[in-house]
């Protein structure tokens, strides 16, 4: 086959395009740069300056072509803007679903189909399974390294295409392991982080330099709107949160948590736990891999964060390509974040969660 794989430089993708050259396909690496690599010093990033050096050293010793693409001006649309965008609604968002589903699996698998492609192949972990069905997503068998909550908004028609070689491999220790067998220089590279884009470690002054009608201090209150303590901005706050709460952080003898957030009026809203817990949550821009569940609803687990474990739940499709999930206990969901669905290994789909519509409210 001919397969294009996306070489960001680590060695989880390294290790993919090796492993398939070592197959017999015949490989093409496609690295994307995705910001400036002047600003990628931070120890962790990927997808810019020495990353890209990197994957380039390996196309080497492979014997592949190897094709660098400029995609910093989708990536800050697509990817950080939206990720400030959802910060200033007073959201928590999923930036690299964003990216997955922006410069990864829609740009650079069009590039793939371009080229003449059989399929695409990642570094991702998770398992691509044939199923009676067709094609189905499941976790990948190294447990601690499952990356499909991150990835329940590729669609059927994409993982049809996609390949993901390191679903089946026991643990990263055995990545490397291969990576040394064939000789890779990524071999004891370490492994990227979250907010690769984030240079200085600071998402919050990256949201309050893009979005500063959102920066500056603001009032931490209660649902009755008695002012309890003050902030340094309502980026720096997700629903569920009990830190940087200050004085605040204990009422009554009771530990407070961050139960809404009202962005324009720069307030932050914190209550006891159980004015957090709730057991319904409303979905927005689902993607479902197997098909909706009818009038009776589905009975599953969900994720409704991405360390947290699945949870059983009952959906049921809503109006607006929407759904409505009741979890048998509750939990604190947060807005912005992926709620995805599974049976088993099985990921079925997932959506994102909606801002309730009295969250954070407050007494006038």
């Amino acid at each position: 086959m001919r397969i294009l794989v996306a070489m960001s430089g680590g060695v989880d993708s390294s290790v993919v395009a090796a492993r398939l050259v070592d197959e017999g396909h015949e490989v093409i690496g496609a690295t994307l740069q995705l910001y400036d690599s002047r600003e990628s010093t931070k120890k962790g990033a990927c997808c810019a300056g020495r990353d890209i050096h990197d994957a380039r050293r390996v196309a080497d010793r492979l014997g592949i072509p190897h094709y660098v693409i400029d995609a910093e001006r989708r990536f800050q649309d697509s990817v950080i803007g939206t990720f400030a965008d959802a910060y200033a609604a007073g959201e928590t968002p999923v930036p690299c679903v964003a990216c997955n589903q922006g410069v990864k699996f829609t740009d650079l698998l069009g590039m793939a189909r371009d080229l003449g492609a059989d399929a695409m192949a990642t570094g991702h972990y998770v398992r691509r399974v044939e199923g009676p069905d067709g094609v189905e997503m499941h976790r990948p068998v190294d447990a601690g390294r499952d990356q499909s909550w991150f990835l329940f908004a590729t669609t059927r028609e994409q993982l049809d295409f996609l390949r993901f070689p390191l679903g089946d491999m026991p643990d990263k220790a055995a990545v490397r392991a291969e990576a040394e067998r064939f000789g890779l220089a990524v071999a004891a590279k370490p492994d990227s982080q979250d907010l690769c884009f984030v240079t200085d470690g600071s998402y919050a002054g990256l949201v309050e330099k893009l979005r500063p009608d959102v920066s500056g201090a603001g009032e931490i209150v209660d649902q009755a709107g008695q002012v309890l303590g003050q902030h340094e901005g309502v980026s720096r706050y997700t629903v569920g949160q009990s830190r940087r709460l200050g004085n605040a952080a204990m009422v009554g003898g009771e530990r407070q948590m961050v139960v809404g957030i009202q962005p324009a009026t720069r307030r932050v809203v914190i209550g006891p736990r159980t004015q957090a817990v709730s057991r319904h949550l409303l979905l927005r821009d689902m993607n479902w891999l197997v098909p909706p569940p009818g009038p009776e609803g589905l009975r599953c687990t969900v994720q409704i964060r991405a360390r947290e474990a699945a949870r059983p739940a009952t959906v049921w499709q809503a109006e607006g390509n929407g759904a409505r999930v009741v979890l048998d206990e509750g939990a604190v969901p947060a807005p912005g974040q992926a709620c995805v669905m599974y049976v088993g290994s099985r990921v079925l789909g997932g959506g994102f969660i909606r801002r309730a519509e009295s969250e954070g409210k407050v007494a006038s």
